[in-house]
C-alpha cells in the first residue's frame, strides 16, 4: 500500500505539470523508474569476493540522455551507440576504434544486428540501416520515434515504435511489408521494451499484461495470451505493462510485467505453462534450466524454468535500479544506478564480486561476449569491457 500511495502521489503531481498523457507516461516512467527518481538506493555491504573480475578496457561515446541503448557483438567486434547520433564499433580484444560515424540526428533505438546489417532507430522515427563498414544502405519512416533496438530476421527488419506499433521491413531496401498494431491504455508506462526474434516469430509485450507472437514473414498473429490483470480501482493501480523484451528459451517464452506476473508460455501454442507473482520494469534472463527475475524493488530472483518455483532470493540491492539479469558461467551479473556491476553466485545467489565502472547509471542490458567478456554502457556514454575468471 505505502507503494502504492507513493505513486498515486506522484501520478497527481505529474498531473498538474503535464500537458497530456504522453507527458504523463514519461513523467511517471522517468520518476519511478528513471534518472530522476526520489528513492534513495540501499547503501552497500562490504562483501568477501570468490570472483576474479576486472576491466579490460573503455571507451566513450556521448550520453544517452533518456533513451536505453544496447550493445551488440559480432565476429570479435563490439557496435555501440549514443543520443547525439554517434556510432562506433570497436574491437573486442582491446576496445581499438576500428570506425566512428555521426548519424546526423539523435537517436533514440539501437544497436540491432542482422543480415550484415547495423540498424538503429531516431527520435523523428526514423529506421536506420547500415552495413558493417559504417555506410549508411538506407532509411526508412515509421509512425513515431524508436525507442528500442530494431531486430533482422528472414529478410525482414522488425521495429517496434513508441506508440507500440511493430513493422516489418524489407531488409533490403526498407520498404514497408507489414505493420501490426493495436489499442493501448489510455495510461502506460514509456518502455524501450523491443521484440525477440526466434525461429520465423516475433514476441512482443504490451501494456495491459499481453504477450504476442508475429509471423516475421507477414506479421500475422500466431497467438496472444495474458500475462498480467490489471487490477485496483484507479488508472495507476491498474498499469500492468510488459515492459522489458520476452525471453525466448527452448520450446518456452518467458515475459515480465510491472505490477503483474512472470509467465511461461509455450512457444507453440501459446498456452500459459506458469505465472507468478513477481513485478518488474527492467526484465529476466533465462539459462540451464533457471529464470533469473529483477524485481521492482531491484531484488534479484532466481526460478525453476518448468515451474516458477524460488531457488533462491537476493534482496539486498533495493532501490538501486538494477538491470536485467546476465548469466555469465558461475555469475549473474546486474549492473546499478552508481554504475556498480554486481557478480552472484548462480546457485545460491550471494555476492561473488563487485566493481564501479564510473558514476553514472549502467543501461537495463548488457551484453555477454563469450563466456568471460561482459560489455556495459553508461548513461554517460561510457563503453566498459569486463573480464570474469
Amino acid at each position: 500500500m505505502r507503494f502504492l500511495n507513493i505513486v498515486a502521489l506522484i501520478s497527481l503531481i505529474s498531473l498538474s505539470a503535464c500537458s497530456s498523457i504522453t507527458d504523463l507516461k514519461e513523467d511517471m516512467s522517468e520518476r519511478l523508474f528513471g534518472r530522476e527518481s526520489n528513492e534513495t538506493p540501499s547503501e552497500l555491504n562490504d562483501i568477501k569476493t570468490t570472483a576474479q573480475v576486472k576491466v579490460l578496457w573503455n571507451a566513450h561515446l556521448g550520453d544517452s540522455l533518456d533513451a536505453d541503448f544496447t550493445t551488440l557483438s559480432d565476429n570479435g567486434f563490439v557496435y555501440a551507440a549514443s543520443a547525439n547520433g554517434e556510432i562506433t564499433k570497436l574491437s573486442v580484444a582491446d576496445g581499438k576504434q576500428i570506425w566512428r560515424i555521426n548519424s546526423g540526428e539523435p537517436l533514440t533505438g539501437g544497436v540491432g544486428l542482422g543480415g550484415n546489417l547495423l540498424l538503429l532507430g531516431t527520435a523523428k522515427g526514423y529506421v536506420l540501416a547500415y552495413d558493417l563498414s559504417g555506410k549508411l544502405l538506407w532509411k526508412s519512416k515509421v509512425s513515431s520515434q524508436v525507442l528500442s533496438s530494431p531486430k533482422a530476421d528472414y529478410g525482414v527488419v522488425v521495429v517496434r515504435c513508441g506508440d507500440s506499433r511493430i513493422y516489418g521491413l524489407n531488409a533490403v531496401d526498407g520498404s514497408r511489408k507489414w505493420v501490426y498494431e493495436r489499442a493501448t491504455p489510455a495510461l502506460s508506462l514509456r518502455s524501450s521494451a523491443g521484440v525477440a526474434l526466434e525461429g520465423g516469430a516475433a514476441y512482443a509485450g504490451f501494456a495491459g499484461g499481453k504477450l504476442i507472437a508475429l509471423r516475421v514473414e507477414d506479421g500475422k498473429v500466431i497467438w496472444e495470451v495474458s500475462v498480467a490483470q490489471p487490477k485496483g480501482t484507479t488508472e495507476i493501480e491498474r498499469i500492468a505493462d510488459i515492459t522489458s523484451m520476452p525471453v525466448v528459451d527452448g520450446s518456452l517464452v518467458y515475459a515480465v510485467a510491472y505490477q503483474g506476473k512472470v509467465a511461461a508460455v509455450d512457444r507453440a501454442s501459446g498456452r500459459l505453462a506458469w505465472s507468478r507473482d513477481i513485478s518488474s520494469y527492467t526484465g529476466l534472463n533465462a539459462e540451464d534450466a533457471k529464470v533469473y527475475v529483477t524485481h521492482a524493488n531491484s531484488a534479484i530472483y532466481a526460478l525453476d524454468f518448468s515451474t516458477g518455483k524460488t531457488f533462491w532470493r537476493q534482496g539486498d540491492l533495493k532501490q538501486r535500479r538494477i538491470s536485467a539479469p546476465l548469466p555469465m558461467g558461475n555469475l549473474i551479473a546486474l549492473g546499478d544506478v552508481e554504475g556498480y556491476v554486481h557478480f552472484l553466485n548462480r546457485e545460491d545467489g550471494s555476492f561473488a564480486a563487485r566493481l564501479q565502472l564510473e558514476n553514472s547509471a549502467i543501461m537495463p542490458q548488457m551484453l555477454a561476449v563469450g563466456s568471460s567478456i561482459i560489455i556495459a554502457q553508461t548513461r554517460k556514454g561510457g563503453i566498459f569491457a569486463i573480464s570474469i575468471k
